[in-house]
């Protein structure tokens, strides 16, 4: 199939906060990248000047016009550099790593992030030719391919949607078991489920979670940068806390308005949405959250999953929303 280069002007991709992602790889792929400005989530300052940074220093050209930003690869072509980000970001680190994969010569991101996606995207791009090397540790190497090809590959499971059902079945109670998502990479939020009386039992692949008693708090947690609690799933986390008999602080230090769903039961943004809906399955009586589509954003069908698990849900809209990317398959038993 013939890929054509196309602009993403501003306009309905400023929804995604992830539009940021089609920067390096239209660079990479077409020498040019026409991208509206970023949206999504509103938790708090989110700069994007690593990304920007990064790609000058690969020898883009970057300027924004007209709330979009329009970044140009030199008639040469980009060029491999050596670049060190001042904070180990996962947006910045995946597209340094998507433009440089077909520059010229040889590129070294240091400090770079360590979650597994960007093991992921790495195992992908040397799956088509790439030559990305030390993903998952503080420095990548990348050397430059003329062209790459196409393969078959499935991306990994999503990491958070585990971690959403883990926590709704910590919240409501009962037994589900999830397969296809490695515990390794949502570790941390099992072993505070641990911490809180939830039986946790794991696999290479898969992961049981079973509450039935009472659940008690956790304690002070924090969030971090990868190995350490997801900051995705803080407050998922947080509304399972809502339910133990003692008291549990979650903090986030990455973003200042992750927790704006507590005020006044709004579902301002993807994961507070997802962790009313938790709050509310362990709560008395009927609930109703409005402006849901936050949600749909990030979950396929989302309601349709916990619905499977026994959840008792009515959605005034269908959810009408897809998702290309593995969701882990559930059970209740």
């Amino acid at each position: 199939t013939e890929i054509k280069m196309s602009p993403l002007p501003a306009g309905k991709i400023k929804s995604l906060r992830a539009s940021y992602y089609f920067m390096g790889a239209l660079l990479g792929r077409f020498g040019k990248a026409v991208v509206g400005f970023p949206g999504g989530d509103d938790i708090g300052p989110r700069p994007i000047d690593q990304h920007i940074m990064g790609f000058q220093s690969l020898g883009a050209d970057v300027r924004c016009e007209n709330e979009q930003i329009v970044i140009t690869a030199p008639d040469e072509g980009l060029k491999g550099a050596k670049i060190h980000l001042k904070m180990a970001s996962v947006g910045a680190t995946m597209n340094i790593i998507m433009a440089s994969v077909t520059a010229s010569g040889r590129t070294v991101i240091e400090n770079a992030a360590k979650e597994p996606e960007i093991v992921d995207l790495a195992a992908f791009l040397n799956r088509c030719g790439g030559c990305v090397q030390g993903a998952g540790t503080g420095t990548v190497r990348v050397q430059g391919r003329r062209v790459l090809y196409g393969c078959s590959f499935a991306p990994m499971a999503d990491r958070i949607v585990a971690s959403t059902l883990a926590c709704a079945c910590a919240a409501a109670g009962g037994r589900v078991e999830l397969t296809g998502c490695a515990p390794a990479v949502y570790a941390p939020l099992l072993e505070i489920l641990a911490q809180m009386g939830c039986g946790i039992e794991t696999g290479p692949e898969s992961a049981v979670i079973v509450r039935s008693g009472a659940l008690h708090g956790a304690g002070r947690v924090f969030t971090g940068v990868y190995p350490a609690l997801a900051t995705d799933a803080a407050p998922l986390l947080a509304a399972a806390m809502l339910c133990a008999d003692s008291v549990s602080s979650i903090e986030d230090v990455v973003f200042e308005r992750r927790f704006a769903c507590a005020d006044g039961f709004a579902a301002p943004d993807l994961r507070g949405g997802a962790a009313l809906v938790i709050a509310a399955l362990a709560a008395r009586g009927r609930s109703r959250i409005a402006d849901t589509g936050h949600i749909d954003r990030g979950y396929a069908c989302f309601v349709q999953m916990l619905t499977e698990l026994g959840a008792q849900i009515e959605r005034e809209m269908p959810c009408g929303s897809t998702c290309e990317k593995k969701t882990p398959s559930k059970k209740q038993i």
